[in-house]
């Protein structure tokens, strides 16, 4: 029976390498995959899921008007498909999240989500709280503040390194602009916007 699974963690934990060796297991085993990866986030290439260790896949984009039930259809007519991976599903909208709901329940094809659960600023995007809402299963992928506890939050900082808690939601960046950290240290980095 098909589900539909959240995988969430903060940055640089490894959710694009969990979602290519996942994706790779499927292929090698003779079965195709759909991935996805939202069109805003071009930092590995446009159209391109990449891993800060080196792996990658070309994907097919999606923006915030997709309607990903009927382009995962389109993709199931050229052939079978035995997964759906969405990679940055943070960036989903709510109702592309229904959508996929909507694969999981009346196509009968698993959907794998990965993404950020929370923003800088602590607060969950869109996307990830409508995937904690219908997601049939949840794993956390884990990473480590530099204090050795589990990070469960991201500062955005700025070129000195100090933490910004004001801004957009969304603001492309990798280890440049954002640090995992555990609730503690965030706490304290927001506080008085120190330096990490």
């Amino acid at each position: 029976m098909a589900k539909l699974y959240f995988n969430y963690s903060t940055m640089n934990a490894g959710k694009s390498t969990v979602l290519l060796q996942a994706s790779h297991n499927y292929r090698e085993n003779g079965m195709q995959t759909y991935l996805l990866t939202a069109q805003i986030d071009d930092r590995a290439g446009v159209g391109r899921i990449a891993s800060r260790i080196g792996i990658g896949s070309e994907a097919d984009l999606f923006t915030p008007q997709d309607d990903l039930f009927a382009m995962i259809q389109g993709r199931m007519s050229q052939g079978a498909v035995a997964c759906v991976f969405v990679d940055e599903a943070q960036f989903l909208k709510p109702d592309q999240v229904w959508q996929l709901a909507r694969v999981v329940d009346d196509l009968n094809v698993p959907v794998l989500c990965y993404g950020l659960r929370v923003d800088f600023r602590g607060e969950l995007f869109p996307g990830s709280a409508t995937l904690l809402a219908l997601a049939d299963e949840m794993r956390e992928v884990r990473t480590i503040c530099h204090c050795g506890r589990k990070a469960t939050m991201v500062i955005r900082q700025d070129e000195t390194g100090r933490a910004i808690t004001q801004g957009e939601q969304v603001q492309i960046g990798g280890n440049e602009t954002y640090v995992s950290l555990c609730r503690r240290h965030w706490r304290a980095a927001i506080a008085d916007g120190s330096q990490i």
